[in-house]
């Protein structure tokens, strides 16, 4: 089952949702065209005329729920019609790329004023931040939840929000029994990081189990792959073993060893960088979407609840169609659409190789009405990604296929221009 098909009528009032297959005999009688691919809306060619009682609604419209299972990686939206789910979308964030991103820039700049190339002074210890102020790769979750919310109230008639406010426990998640003084009382208290470390590994290297050697202090998961300098991801290792183990990750060095590697996990303790995110965000997502419209919050306990009750499968759309208080659902989709957020490309006037040294310039944009990432219709090809290039001839990817072919930019439609993210279904 697919998703439900917005429509939108002439004057571009949203209506309701309708079956694909009704949408399919709306084209094809030529009483409704294609107004948009991704999420896929049409618009008739007649205006809705509203009720002269009712001047402000059609009282054959009826409201849906936007409902949203927020997550660090993924977040989960669902629309609810009458206790029907009618649609459904995953939104994948890029917080990791953007926080990696700003990190090599901090990186390149920090270089500079080390090698004094006069480069300007760093300015983010002597600058006042907002009131609610929050890192880039946490308010790009919110700004892309808002997003599109404001996308489908706009293709789609919709009265409240539904969010699921949860908020984690992560001292309680890395000790279930911990209450009240040992809230105050931290995993290190008594002890200073490198003696807790000699302690909790038995003053050894974790590795190979060598001991009266000098031991250094390693990260379980590599700082350049992501891993925190929290003391769960710590441990001890000889020098050779820190030398092999590089930026590896643990799972790669001790792929040999499964019981050593088992171990280890073991011991250390599950990363709560996810479960910071959410919290982190929790309260201004919902008072942005408050000021769109009518949000009621619902718990994450109240979504699993709501969920196993109706014996549903475990997915972040079907998260969100649980969330709150409800008594019965109806799955009426199970082709959701997976969105990938993949941002609006960079400014840079060169191309660098791997070095880091420029080797060309880039070309002005749009090229011949084109950039990378559109969507176009080949003669031959089908539906496809398009590549520009300023030589003449554009890059095409079909859908589905690996490798690109050449192709005039005369032979190519366009489809969905460029909005900032990928689709695909899950």
């Amino acid at each position: 089952m697919q998703n439900y098909v917005f429509v939108i009528d002439t004057n571009k009032q949203p209506l309701n949702p309708i079956p694909p297959k009704k949408a399919r005999r709306l084209l094809n009688k030529g009483k409704a065209a294609v107004f948009r691919m991704y999420p896929f809306t049409i618009i008739l060619k007649t205006a809705i005329r509203q009720s002269r009682r009712c001047a402000n609604n059609n009282p054959t419209i009826s409201p849906s729920q936007i409902k949203i299972d927020p997550g660090s990686k993924v977040t989960g939206f669902a629309l609810v019609q009458n206790n029907q789910v009618i649609w459904g979308m995953e939104l994948e964030h890029r917080g990791g790329l953007i926080k990696k991103k700003l990190e090599s820039r901090g990186a390149v700049r920090r270089g500079r004023r080390n090698r004094n190339t006069r480069y300007r002074k760093p300015r983010f210890l002597n600058r006042k931040r907002p009131e609610g102020w929050l890192p880039p790769s946490l308010e790009h979750r919110i700004l892309t939840i808002q997003t599109w919310v404001k996308r489908l109230i706009k293709f789609c008639p919709v009265n409240e929000i539904w969010v699921e406010r949860v908020k984690f426990d992560t001292q309680k998640m890395q000790n279930p029994e911990i209450s009240g003084i040992q809230y105050q009382q931290g995993e290190l208290a008594g002890y200073e990081v490198r003696e807790y470390l000699l302690e909790k590994w038995g003053r050894e290297c974790t590795y190979c189990g060598k001991q009266s050697v000098p031991l250094q202090i390693e990260h379980i998961h590599p700082r350049s792959l992501g891993g925190s300098d929290r003391v769960s991801n710590l441990c001890l290792a000889c020098e050779k073993c820190n030398q092999r183990k590089g930026n590896k990750p643990i799972e790669d060095f001790l792929k040999k060893k499964p019981s050593l590697l088992q171990k280890i996990k073991s011991k250390a303790k599950q990363p709560l960088k996810d479960a910071t995110a959410v919290n982190a965000t929790r309260n201004k997502l919902v008072k942005v979407l408050q000021l769109i419209k009518v949000v009621v919050t619902g718990t994450g306990a109240q979504t699993k609840y709501n969920r196993t009750r109706l014996e549903l499968p475990k997915q972040h759309w079907i998260d969100a169609a649980c969330v709150g208080d409800i008594e019965t659902l109806v799955l009426r989709t199970s082709q959701p659409l997976l969105v990938t957020c993949k941002g609006q490309g960079g400014r840079q006037k060169a191309a660098l190789n791997k070095y880091g040294y420029p080797i060309r310039h880039n070309p002005l944009k749009p090229i011949k009405g084109w950039v990378t990432g559109d969507i176009a219709k080949h003669q031959k090809l089908g539906i496809g990604k398009v590549t520009p290039r300023s030589k003449g001839s554009f890059g095409f990817t079909p859908l589905g296929i690996k490798g690109y072919k050449s192709c005039k930019p005369q032979d190519i439609s366009a489809v969905h221009r460029k909005d900032g993210y990928t689709y695909s279904f899950c």
